[in-house]
């Protein structure tokens, strides 16, 4: 007797959901059991080495201690990313505050930082909109991170990072302070339905900025999309259409309306219980230093680092982590 063909289809549905479980579940128990036999092998080898008082062997398997324990700390961050947002997609947004030039280039440092970060990582990323400085660097950048648990991860940067140097663009070599802050968004999915009336947007065009084609600086192809009940402003002009732009700006303008649902959600739940931690406009959440030492500094969590030039780099991750292990 042959299966129809509604049951068919439901029965091979069930069988490929059966089997991605079992994929989940396998990304957690194969890193899980081969840092457990890792570590089984270093803990049987590391007393003879003592005994022997081989130094080139105990310095080997201390570093593989090392690398296990962060490894395994890893493991662990990566099991706190189980929120509703955290394993989207995201788009990160950096504003330079008050200062300028000093703060416009400070935002492209933070661009340049977070795009090596994310490479680092073996994610994507992409400049969707971005306005230039009116001499140097950058007023303000949105880049769209394409990676497993992008948003659950950037979301530790969000708040104000501050500057401190000696000024390149002070022909008196004086120390600077500058402030840029740092917005993370989620990316929604298509299974994810978010109500947008035309009515309540302004739609307004303008013309691209920067080098890139013909029709660049020549027609009004870039867009923003102003949500007029909550405020919200999007913008994009990375597309070469005035219609990719649009249905750019309507994406991202659908993932914060769903990231601030959410938000309103989660805030609503935490109020039943102890709030850890609320983070906003205006929190200062790192600090930089650069002169008269070197030195990065989270407010939040106190982990710092002299290597300063390593985390510009995109060595951000001892800092995320030490981010969501404490506030989750």
């Amino acid at each position: 007797m042959l299966m129809e063909a509604g049951e068919f289809w439901s029965n091979a549905n069930e069988v490929q959901s059966l089997i991605d479980e079992c994929q989940k579940l396998r990304s957690w128990t194969n890193p899980y059991q081969s840092l457990k036999k890792q570590f089984a092998e270093i803990s049987s080898l590391l007393p003879e080495a003592y005994a022997e008082n081989i130094i080139e062997l105990i310095e080997e398997l201390t570093c593989g201690l090392e690398k296990v324990e962060k490894e395994l700390s890893a493991l662990e961050v990566r099991h706190m990313l189980s929120g509703e947002l955290d394993n989207k997609n995201c788009y990160l947004t950096i504003n330079s505050g008050a200062g300028g030039t000093e703060a416009c280039d400070w935002a492209q440092m933070l661009s340049r930082m977070y795009q090596r970060w994310a490479a680092k990582r073996g994610w994507k990323v992409e400049s969707v909109d971005f306005v230039e400085g009116d001499v140097v660097g950058l007023k303000s950048t949105t880049l769209r991170i394409e990676g497993y648990a992008a948003y659950g991860y950037a979301k530790a940067e969000k708040g104000v990072h501050r500057l401190v140097r000696i000024s390149p663009f002070d022909s008196n070599a004086k120390r600077h302070t500058s402030f840029a802050s740092v917005d993370v968004t989620p990316e929604v999915t298509e299974d994810i339905t978010i109500e947008i009336k035309s009515e309540e947007l302004r739609i307004d065009t303008y013309r691209a900025s920067g080098a890139g084609g013909q029709h660049v600086n020549k027609t009004d192809s870039a867009v923003r999309i102003t949500h007029l009940p909550s405020g919200i402003v999007v913008s994009c002009q990375s597309q070469r259409s005035q219609i990719q732009n649009r249905e750019a700006c309507l994406k991202m303008l659908r993932s914060k309306l769903y990231e601030q649902e959410a938000l309103e959600r989660e805030k609503a739940l935490s109020s039943l219980g102890e709030e850890k931690r609320e983070i906003a406009w205006g929190s200062q959440i790192r600090n930089y230093v650069f002169q008269p030492y070197t030195l990065v500094k989270d407010t939040r969590t106190k982990f710092e680092s002299g290597e300063i030039q390593k985390v510009m780099d995109g060595d951000l991750d001892d800092f995320i982590n030490a981010y969501l292990k404490e506030f989750g």
